[in-house]
């Protein structure tokens, strides 16, 4: 029983911290790209995870970094987007809400578990394994700046901003 237990624990590590380096990644987007943080090296960008496409709160929050893009843009902050949702439904997402910035189709939650998202969750008493709500801004040496728990839906960008210190 012990060694089933640690298993589990392994599985499904904590989230990461501030000053942590972030984990390499890679995935394939809505646009049928492969992206990686490589793509991202030099540069500011923030990861945001998100559990499901098409629902009320992760649309809120998407949008909310839809209708301030162009403020993170001239920030100099790249937005991706990370659930465990199809390519095909990151598609209809994004082109149904005109989202302008990637998001990767995590269908195997290898970069959910990397970043420590992936966990027990609880809903109206119920546990069930899902992705957290969390953002995770990156730095220009590849390091984790600040660690957003649970943002903020409707003032994402702000959180964003304020987290760079913008």
């Amino acid at each position: 029983m012990i060694s089933f237990l640690i298993r589990i624990f392994m599985s499904f590590p904590e989230p990461l911290q501030e000053g942590d380096p972030a984990p390499f990644f890679s995935g394939k987007t809505q646009d049928g790209k492969v992206i990686s943080s490589a793509d991202f090296a030099g540069k500011r960008y923030a990861v945001y995870f998100y559990p499901r496409d098409n629902t009320p709160t992760c649309t809120t929050q998407a949008c909310n970094l839809r209708d301030h893009f162009k403020s993170l843009k001239d920030a100099g902050i790249s937005i991706i987007g990370v659930s465990d949702d199809s390519v095909y439904k990151h598609v209809n997402f994004a082109g149904k809400y005109t989202l302008p910035f990637p998001l990767i189709a995590d269908t195997e939650q290898v970069m959910l578990k990397a970043f420590g998202v992936y966990g027990e969750k609880t809903l109206f008493g119920r546990k069930y394994m899902g992705t957290k709500r969390m953002t995770y801004l990156i730095n220009e040496q590849g390091f984790i700046k600040k660690v957003i728990n649970k943002p903020k839906s409707k003032d994402h960008t702000a959180e964003i901003l304020l987290g760079f210190g913008i």
